[in-house]
C-alpha cells in the first residue's frame, strides 16, 4: 500500500484517527483513509492526492479535513495537496474494497484480474452498459446472474 504512516508517533496516529473518520463526500461509507488519498502524515501536515486532477470532490475534500482537524483541537496542521505520484485505485485498502462491494458498488480489479464480480450475487457473468456512471469515476455495469445493474469504480 502506498500510504506512509509512522508507527511511534503519538500525535500523528491521533491525525490518522481524524482522517479516517472524513467520509469521501461521493461514496460516503468510505473514509478518505479507506479510499487511499491520505497520502502522508506528519505532525504538521497531511498530504492528500485527489483521485484525479479533475475530481469535483477535491475542494470539498480539503474544507472537510480542515473542518476535522480543527474540531479535533488541530488547527495548526496545514493541509497539502500532491498531485505525484498520481493515486491509483491500488490505494484503496482491503476494508475500503470490502466497503465499496456491501454498499453495491464493485470494486475496481486487482491488477491483472479481468472479471468484473456483481457486489449483490458475486457473479462474474456481467457485462457494461455504459463507460460513465453515477460519477466520473464510476462505470454502468449489469449483472446476468441477477439482472442488478451497479457501479463498477473504474481502475486508475
Amino acid at each position: 500500500m502506498g500510504v506512509h504512516q509512522p508507527l511511534n508517533a503519538s500525535r500523528t496516529g491521533a491525525l490518522w484517527g481524524v482522517l479516517q473518520d472524513v467520509p469521501d463526500p461521493e461514496i460516503p461509507v468510505l473514509s478518505i483513509v479507506d479510499l487511499g488519498i491520505v497520502r502522508e502524515v506528519h505532525d504538521d501536515r497531511v498530504v492528500l492526492t485527489p483521485t484525479y486532477t479533475g475530481c469535483p470532490a477535491t475542494q470539498v475534500i480539503e474544507r472537510m479535513v480542515r473542518e476535522a482537524l480543527d474540531a479535533a483541537g488541530f488547527d495548526s496542521v496545514r493541509i497539502e495537496t500532491t498531485l505525484t505520484p498520481p493515486w491509483t485505485t491500488e490505494w484503496i485498502t482491503p476494508e475500503g474494497r470490502d466497503k465499496l462491494r456491501a454498499y453495491g458498488i464493485a470494486p475496481p480489479n486487482a491488477p491483472g484480474e479481468r472479471a468484473v464480480h456483481c457486489p449483490q450475487c458475486g457473479s462474474a457473468e456481467t457485462e457494461e452498459i455504459s463507460r460513465f456512471g453515477s460519477t466520473p469515476c464510476k462505470a454502468l455495469w449489469r449483472c446476468r446472474s441477477c439482472a442488478e445493474p451497479f457501479d463498477l469504480f473504474k481502475c486508475h
